[in-house]
């Protein structure tokens, strides 16, 4: 079943690497670099759409399907579950949406392995002079992804404990991090002024901000509190509505029950929620602030509208899944928007340390 997964992420895979290898591009290091950006994107994206469709247990065990490399081959014992509990956890359509998730993370993993092997390589024969090949941070990815395979497999395992999930999450997020550094090193960036790199310190408090505000969206959506508080801008017709924090904020404890395994009680979720709306509105002031700082320096302006573009979009779903309902597709797209803020701020911070300076800019040689 191992070799069977294993080829199955491979057969995914070589569709990119494909692409890459065809392609006219003459750098296809960067290339392939930021089409594992994408993919791992996408991935963030259907894993959110797997989270939402409540189908994380499709498949109950790891890293297969009832001890099979694909739900056809798992038919009859997921027909069973089905039959047994038709609004369970266990559906045809939930195991396809599971699996799908399983292979799309085996094909990143894959990339991942091609970036480092092509890295170690090019570093080699270099003479170990070509700086942008250096190996340890694609290297420091191989070693980041299997962790991140480790609490995929626990998120499973651990039937679908909330603390499990939000860090799968976040490592999900921290890999895309890490990759958009490694594209950004690929890239040739225009020149940043001195007040666009005095935004180095002001970039990081955003992305530390904007870290914080995920989590605390993971941990609404892995404990289902989307729909604790259906109106806006009040929550339950109060400013400060009735709370539990001590159960909502405990972090080890089975899915919708206490520490002590009683059930969760309504007011535990209603925190959750309400922190994550409260603390939005912070994010949301600084970034836009930070967004307009960086708009008006030549080197990060395409950045800064984007940053600002992405929050406002962020704005306009996190409030539809409120008055909508929370409808499948607003919640995934609002996921989606959290990733893009994380790649935009990553590419905020490394032009405003790495970018060449203006100055040195206008003093270089014209060329030939």
């Amino acid at each position: 079943m191992l070799i069977q997964l294993a080829v199955m992420g491979l057969l995914v895979a070589l569709i990119p690497l494909t692409l890459t290898w065809v392609s006219n591009d003459a750098d296809k290091y960067r290339k392939l670099v930021w089409i594992t950006v994408f993919l791992t994107f996408d991935l963030i994206m259907f894993g959110a759409f797997t989270r939402l469709t409540d189908s994380g247990l499709g498949c109950p065990d790891w890293p297969g399907c009832y001890g099979h490399s694909n739900p056809l081959l798992a038919h009859e014992h997921i027909s069973a579950a089905q039959e047994a509990m038709p609004t369970g956890p266990v559906t045809v359509a939930k195991a396809w949406i599971e699996m799908i998730h399983r292979y799309l993370a085996m094909a990143v993993g894959v990339l991942i392995i091609t970036l480092m092997v092509i890295a170690w390589r090019r570093w080699i024969k270099s003479g170990r002079t070509e700086l942008r090949f250096r190996p340890w941070f694609p290297t420091l990815l191989f070693l980041f992804v299997c962790l991140q395979g480790a609490f995929g497999a626990w998120t499973v395992t651990m039937k679908l404990q909330p603390v499990i999930v939000t860090i799968h999450l976040l490592l999900g997020l921290t890999l895309l991090a890490m990759l958009t550094w490694l594209g950004a090193r690929q890239n040739a960036h225009a020149p940043v002024s001195p007040a666009g790199r005095a935004l180095a310190t002001p970039a990081l408090i955003g992305l530390a901000l904007l870290i914080v505000q995920v989590a605390l969206g993971g941990w609404v959506s892995t404990n289902y509190a989307a729909l604790a508080c259906n109106d806006f801008p009040l929550c339950h017709g109060a400013l400060v509505p009735q709370m539990d924090f001590d159960n909502g904020f405990t972090l080890w404890r089975h899915l919708g029950k206490t520490a002590d395994g009683e059930y969760l009680p309504f007011p535990a979720l209603t925190a959750i929620h309400w922190v994550h709306r409260t603390f939005a509105f912070v994010v949301i002031a600084y970034l836009a602030w930070l967004g307009r700082k960086a708009f008006q320096d030549g080197g990060l302006r395409k950045t800064g509208r984007w940053l600002l573009t992405v929050m406002a979009l962020q704005l306009v779903t996190g409030l539809a899944t409120i008055y909508l309902n929370w409808p499948l597709a607003i919640a995934v797209v609002h996921n989606g928007g959290a990733a893009l803020l994380l790649l935009l701020l990553v590419m905020l911070n490394y032009k405003t340390r790495h970018a060449p300076a203006a100055e040195a800019a206008r003093a270089a040689p014209a060329p030939f």
